[in-house]
This record gives C-alpha cells, structure tokens and sequence, in this order.
C-alpha cells in the first residue's frame, strides 16, 4: 500500500516540475514535509495528513505568487482564527514576504533548504505510507471537469473542520439564525451547574448528627417495636435557584439570542427564571417551556414588545426588586445579567438597585461581551455603577467563552465584599 501511495506522490512531484522549472521531481513530497516539520516547531498541530492535503492542494491549485502558496496552506493546515498568524508567521520565514510581486520559479531555493538530506526524504516516504488511503487524485487531472460550478461555489471561511468547532470561537454578534441553529447540540451539551443550600428537609444518612425517628420506629415494626439501629440524618441540600436578567436591546440582541437558546439547551439551565429588558421588565420563563429553541426564541421576541429598544438598565432593576426580589425570588439566588451595561437613565438608580440586589442574592453574575476585550475598561455609567457589586464578570461572547460562565455561576464563594444598608440616621451623623 506504501509503494502505491508514494508513487502517487513522485507522480503529483512530476506533475508540479513539469509546470515549476526548476523544480525536481521529488521536491514537492519533501517540501511539504519540511514546512509541516516547522509549523510543528512553531507549535501548531500539523499532523501528517494535513501535510498531505497541502501536498494534493499545490497540485490542483498550480499556484504562481506566494499569495497563491499561502491560500493554500490556509486552507489545508490550519482549522481556527488564532491559528492563521502563526502560519503567516512561518510561512513569511521560510518563503518569503507575502507583497512580493515575484513568481515561484524554483520551490526548494525559495524556501531556502538546502540539499535534500536522507532524514528529510525519510520523513516524506513516512507520510506517504501513514496516510494512503486519504489521496485521491482525479484520473481526468485538475483541468478537466465543470469550472463553472467550481467558480459558483462561495467559501466563507478557508478553514477546514467541523461547523462547530469553525462556530464555537466566532463572536455569537458575527452568527446568522442557521449557524445559532447549529451550535444548539453543542449547546445541550453544556451544563449549568449552581450552588448548593441547605434546605429545611432532611436526609437518612448513617452516623448523623440527629436521629431520624420516623425512619427509626418504621424499621422497628419489623423486629415487634424494639429498635435495634438507629437511623441517623441530616440536612438535605437544593441547588440555588438560577435568575437571568437579559438584555435585548438592539447591542445586545445578538448576545441575548445565544444566551436564550443556551438556557433552554443547556442541563441545568430550563428551570431558570428568565427575564428580559430594553425599556420595560418582561418575564419569559413560560415562554421558554417546552419547545423547540427556534420556537422558544419566536416567543420570546412575541412576548417582549421591546426587543431592538433602547436600555433602560435601572429601570428595569428596580422593577425586577420590587416586584420578585422582594418576594423571595432573588434570596439566596445566583443571578446573571447579561448586558453591555449602556443605560440611558440616571447611573446612581443602578447603583442603588443592585445594592439592593447585592443584600438578597448569594451570586451576582455579569456577562458583558465587551470584555472580551484585554484593554476593556468599565466607562459607561451603567457598568461602571454595577462593577462592584459584582462578583463576577465575564464576556460569554462565544461558545468557548461559555466555560469561563459556567464556571462563575458553579462557584461555592461570594466574591465580592460584604455591603451592609446604610442607616439613615447614621448618615446624617
């Protein structure tokens, strides 16, 4: 099987020479090897099929610039954003700037190798022999078929891989609904996990601290009312309830889509108490039942008359306090709000409101994609009045940046300081 696959490769050789001059046969199987060998060095994960691809690529593509030899890497060895610079990196050491004008005329000086070494030849024949059954070459060559077709045909992103894992490090802004739509088996694979509380009802546990009665005379009816074993208990503990404050205004919807269609596919995440707010409070958690994550976002958008409106950040807090804080519905809660923190009202209502909410709820959580940034500092008034009583903020921008989310809303400690309510008459002291 070796033998067919490295004379299908001295063929792709001969074919390349005979349209490079200059060019050995051979030299395309070894040059290919040698520059996976240094994107290896430079940390990529190049591995030997993806080297053979590059090697079936130049073929096809016959490419004339160092342009046309650099799409044909991007294309070949590399599956992520992040991993095009260090490609263009190497790429620029061993071939060359990418501005130049100049042709390929001879492939092994242009990289600047030297004379081909045994090792080197070596290394080629092994990925010809690993990966045989993957080289297909078209017997009619790579002139011949329907070039009108292959013209028709738009590639967004010359990265090669799954959809999920080309969507899973785009900015959830940069999505459409069908690519959303995609991420949602990815997304049921997430769990949002909270903390645990004590709860008023107790467990049977052996060796507890207090003595399970009910349990303990049950057993005894068993053996004619004589308790020969205690049976011990302790308290039983709940998860914290969950309680999302999204933001949907015209910032933030494409963040606040993402963030629905996670709650209703992530583990954990459906009994959640979902808000929404722009310029009013509107509670979706009956929307969110029982549905499909395109129908659970169509309700959404129906029952929140102010999607794509302004913000209105405290408003909608001290609305959200008032009404379900006060209640109990935030006491002991883990809260997230998911906004950019622009607010168009007065940013001391902010402050106060989630002092307010900092009193009652075990967890403040912030999602703000901005943050993404590495120089994102907290200027708008909004943020910047909800920054410290905080006890987490993250940016959840993509389905990578959901694990830095989860993460924060499984987090036992309260991170951020203890606030106590200031007396009115200590104030005026």
């Amino acid at each position: 099987m070796w033998l067919r696959s490295w004379a299908a490769v001295q063929a792709m050789a001969d074919e390349y020479a005979g349209a490079v001059p200059g060019s050995g046969a051979g030299d395309l199987a070894e040059l290919a090897a040698r520059f996976g060998a240094a994107l290896r060095r430079a940390g990529l994960q190049v591995g030997p099929g993806r080297t053979e691809r590059f090697a079936v690529a130049v073929t096809l593509v016959r490419p004339g610039s160092r342009r046309e030899l650099f799409n044909c890497a991007l294309a070949t060895l590399v599956s992520a954003k992040d991993q095009a610079e260090t490609l263009k990196a190497v790429f620029i050491e061993v071939f060359g700037s990418l501005d130049g004008a100049s042709e390929l005329t001879d492939l092994a000086m242009l990289a600047g190798f030297s004379q081909p070494q045994p090792a080197h030849i070596a290394e080629a024949a092994m990925l010809a022999r690993l990966h045989a059954d993957t080289l297909t070459i078209s017997p009619e060559g790579p002139d011949q078929g329907d070039n009108e077709d292959e013209e028709s045909q738009e590639v967004e992103r010359p990265y090669l891989g799954s959809p999920v894992e080309r969507l899973a490090g785009t900015d959830f802004a940069e999505l459409s609904d069908a690519e959303l739509a995609e991420l949602a088996a990815a997304m049921r694979q997430i769990t949002l996990a909270v903390p645990s509380r004590r709860s008023r009802r107790r467990r049977p546990r052996p060796g507890g601290s207090r003595t399970d009665m009910r349990a303990t005379l049950r057993q005894a009816r068993r053996t004619g009312g004589h308790a020969f074993k205690l049976i011990g208990e302790v308290p039983a503990k709940r998860p914290r309830r969950l309680v999302v404050l999204c933001d949907i205004s015209g910032s933030m919807e494409p963040y606040a889509r993402a963030m629905i269609q996670l709650l209703y596919c992530a583990a954990g995440g459906a009994g959640a108490e979902v808000f929404s707010f722009a310029t009013r409070l509107t509670r979706l958690t009956a929307a969110l039942a029982r549905s499909s994550p395109a129908v659970a976002l169509a309700r959404a958008a129906r029952a929140a008359p102010d999607w794509h409106g302004g913000t209105q950040l405290g408003r909608a807090l001290k609305e959200f306090n008032d009404r379900y804080g006060r209640r109990g519905m935030a006491r002991g809660a883990v809260v997230l709000v998911v906004s950019d923190g622009w607010d168009t009202g007065d940013p001391e209502i902010v402050r106060r409101e989630m002092q307010r909410l900092s009193l009652v709820a075990f967890r403040i959580v912030w999602m703000n994609p901005r943050t993404k940034s590495k120089v994102y500092q907290p200027l708008a008034g909004g943020m910047a009045a909800a920054w410290p009583y905080c006890d987490a903020v993250v940016s959840g921008h993509s389905l990578q940046a959901i694990d830095q989310l989860a993460a924060a809303l499984a987090d036992p400690v309260r991170r951020r300081p203890e606030i106590r309510a200031v007396d009115p008459v200590e104030s005026l002291a």
